[in-house]
Parts: structure tokens; sequence; C-alpha cells
């Protein structure tokens, strides 16, 4: 049997309501800082709910020519700034090798502005309007196959859609890609950008946006009491996984080692978490399993930490019924509380926000958690970070559907 290569984070990329730089981003959140504002971009006055974690003032990367900036919706915009940002972080020449690297960006809905902007073509104009470049703009699997192309990257390339899990499933898929030495560098995390008047329309409709409407920054509240549904949030998290292998022949900086991953569905509701968690249970377990790691190792959890009345509840459960005594030592934060769920992006940004804290040793709060939920009783760094020496840490997520994924990182040791 093949040995299974190490695999290791060198690089990192951001676009988010809180900044386009890591280190900016991190920054913020260690302060607790919130992205979250009244929507802007069209009337807002027949929607019951009208904030979200919008990206403001974004810059596409100076590489993406005009012409091809329109070929791109948004969340693809968001990629390939993203893609870039991570590449340079990592020192990687894709140049040098380009079948030696791939491609793993999930996303949950892809385009969603191209739609509506279309559709509303082929209703005022008729069909000949619709624009050639309609398809391409807005299926998901675009902001993938858009990195490649902009990168020159020629190995795996990829695009899970499993709604707010695509990220994390992306990322576990290009874990097993390098695991198994079909690449040596991989371009991987997550994207979205779906806060549109029909996107928008749609989650209200579906009941899970909060309606905190006259204080937006204080709307996104996991595991509090008083929280009332998600915000929605834009952007992207892109990672540089790579073997060690590979990472040590360029001398790279190694922000983390990715261990685990573990996936599983919790077979029960298209849009409700099994009340019973076994799914994100065996995803967790699955990915103990993966890395060699009893529960005891784990020293942090990024939580999906949605701040929905049924997910924070169930994650918490979750988290005790594997954990046991354990789950009450654990330093739990949700990233979501200052961002917003980025959807299909959320895996890739708090990837990124797991490895930051397993690289500095501090660990980000989870802000607006003034009155605790009876049910969700764990440490989940309530208001201010702190500093925590940190091991091992996991990142879990959830995607309609019942998709889990639950992702393992270490502090890299020789």
């Amino acid at each position: 049997m093949t040995k299974l290569q190490r695999v290791v984070v060198t690089g990192m990329g951001v676009v988010s309501s809180l900044g386009q730089q890591v280190e900016t981003f991190w920054q913020r959140l260690l302060a607790g800082d919130s992205g979250i504002s009244p929507i802007v971009g069209w009337d807002m006055e027949d929607y019951a709910t009208t904030i979200a974690g919008q990206v403001h003032d974004f810059a596409l990367t100076d590489s993406i020519i005009p012409r091809d900036a329109r070929r791109m919706a948004r969340f693809t915009q968001f990629a390939v700034t993203a893609a870039e940002a991570a590449l340079e972080h990592a020192g990687v020449q894709v140049e040098a090798d380009p079948f030696r690297v791939g491609v793993a960006l999930g996303c949950g809905i892809g385009g969603i502005d191209v739609v509506e902007e279309q559709h509303a073509k082929l209703q005022e104009k008729g069909p000949r309007r619709v624009s050639p470049l309609f398809i391409p703009m807005f299926i998901p699997n675009m902001a993938a196959g858009q990195v490649s192309i902009h990168v020159g990257a020629r190995g795996p390339s990829t695009c899970p859609v499993t709604a707010c899990a695509s990220a994390a499933h992306a990322i576990g898929d290009a874990f097993r890609i390098l695991q198994r030495g079909d690449a040596d560098i991989m371009i991987t995390g997550g994207t979205e950008a779906a806060i549109s008047p029909l996107g928008i329309a749609g989650f209200i409709a579906a009941k899970t946006l909060s309606r905190r409407n006259a204080d937006p920054e204080a709307a996104s509240r996991p595991f509090d009491r008083e929280r009332d549904g998600f915000v929605m949030g834009e952007g992207a998290g892109v990672l540089i996984l790579e073997t060690l292998a590979s990472a040590q022949a360029r001398n790279a900086t190694i922000y983390a080692e990715m261990k685990g991953y573990g996936m599983s569905s919790d077979a029960h509701h298209i849009t409700a978490p099994d009340p019973d968690a076994k799914g994100l249970i065996r995803a967790m377990a699955e990915a103990l399993k993966d890395a060699d790691y009893r529960p005891e190792a784990v020293d942090y959890i990024n939580a999906h930490g949605t701040s929905t009345p049924l997910n924070d509840v169930t994650e918490t459960y979750a988290i005790k019924q594997l954990f046991g005594a354990h789950a009450y030592r654990l330093k739990i934060s949700s990233t979501k509380s200052m961002i917003g769920h980025l959807l299909g992006a959320a895996g890739g940004v708090e990837a990124i926000a797991t490895v930051m804290g397993l690289h500095t040793q501090h660990l980000h709060p989870t802000r607006n958690l003034d009155i605790p939920d009876p049910d969700c009783d764990l440490d989940y760094i309530p208001h201010q970070s702190i500093a925590h020496p940190v091991q091992v840490a996991m990142s879990n997520s959830m995607g309609f559907g019942g998709h889990n994924a639950s992702l393992i990182f270490a502090r890299y040791a020789d």
C-alpha cells in the first residue's frame, strides 16, 4: 500500500466583509469587529430582512483585465482574487509544474446575480437578448474553472456543490488528492456571492434569516438565547494545501498541518438538522479517526454556529455526545457571529480562521453571546478573544440536504 503524503497549509487568501487581506481579516476577528450592515444595491422596502455581511469596496486583483472581469460573476471574481492572494502568500509559482497544481473550490449557489440579470433581459427583450455567456457565468463550477484558467493550474480540478458544506468538502477533496500523491499543490476553499434580491427573498421565505434589522451588528448571535436566524454573508476563503515534501523542497512557511477529514449525511430533512445529530457526530468521529486522534486531543472547535434556533442546539449536543466531559474543556467559537453565513464559502473562510488560531495561538470570540441559551452551555469564547495554547483544532460545516463535514488541523511539527 502506498504511504499517504503529509499535507500542510502554506498560504491563504480571503475576501470578506472584514477585509481582503488575511492579516486584516484576522486582526478584526480577534477584535470582535462586525462586518454586518444594511444591504445596499437595491430597494429593500418590501424585505423582512435588510441586513447582510456584504463585501464593500471589493478590489479585483490587478491581473484581471476589465474584459475578463465582465465574463465573471461576482462569486468567480471573489474566487480568482482570493486564489491569487493565497498563491502569493504561499510563494507558489504555478508555471514551475502546472500539472502538479490542482483546484478544488466549493460553491453552494453560484451566479444568482447573473440569473436575475439575464432573466430580466429575457422577460423584457426576448430570448435573443440573453447573453451567450449566461451559462458559463452562473454555473457554480466556473469559479474553479476560472481560477484554473487564470493561474494556469492543469492538475486535478473539482467543485463540490453541497450547500453550506461546499468549501469544507472541497478542502477535504484536496486533502485526499494530495495524500494520494495525485498533485503536489491544491488551491482549495470556497466562494459565494448570493446577496441579491432573489437570494435574500428566498432565504426570507425559508424563514432562516434574522430580522434584527435595527441593530445589524447584533443580529448574528450564535448560541445566544435571543438568536432569531442567520445573517447572509459573501466572500471567498482559499487555502494552499501542499504535500509536506513539496513545501520542504520550496522552503515554504508552514502555517498548520491538515490531519483529518470526515463527512456524512443526516438523511433526515432538506433544511433542518437531525435533532439526534447522528450525522455531525459521525463526521467529527471520522475526522478524528482519520487523524488518529482521541477526542481529548482537540483543543478548539470552529463551530458551524449559524445563529439559528435548531443548528446551535444540535451542534452543541453533537459535541457533547462525542467529546463527553472534554466538551466542557474545549474552546469553541463562531466566525459567523462577525461576518455572517457565507454559505458555500463558509468552510473556506472558517478554515482560515482555524489555521490562524493555530498559527498565532489566539482564538477569536463569538460576538453577541449576551444571554447564553441554557441548551448551549459550552465555552464559546464570548465577546473577547483569548490567548490559548492550541495544538489541534477542528472546523465543522453543515449544509442543507443534511451534508456534514469536519476538518482537523494541527500545529506543524517535524
